[in-house]
């Protein structure tokens, strides 16, 4: 791949990641702040990936998305669904 090309899509793919982080931090639904976690764990995974880092794409796509998201899911069913202001 072309080094400008690669690197412009690890930037893309990093401000994506930091917008999720934002918006799962900004938001009152906690379902939908799990929602951007993910997505924010999801573009990071592909960082990985795009600097050729298999082990740490395997071990992150499965704790960051996968493990994460459902305790997290689990904790907000058994508390309030909504952030109090």
């Amino acid at each position: 791949m072309i080094p400008i090309l690669h690197l412009s899509l690890i930037s893309i793919v990093l401000t994506l990641g930091m917008v999720f982080a934002y918006l799962a931090i900004s938001e009152r639904d906690l379902l939908k702040a799990i929602v951007y976690s993910a997505g924010q764990a999801a573009m990071y995974v592909i960082a990985f990936y795009l600097l050729m880092a298999p082990d740490i794409v395997l071990a992150y796509a499965a704790v960051g998305v996968g493990v994460y998201s459902a305790v997290m899911i689990i904790a907000v069913k058994k508390t309030e669904r909504y952030e109090k202001p």
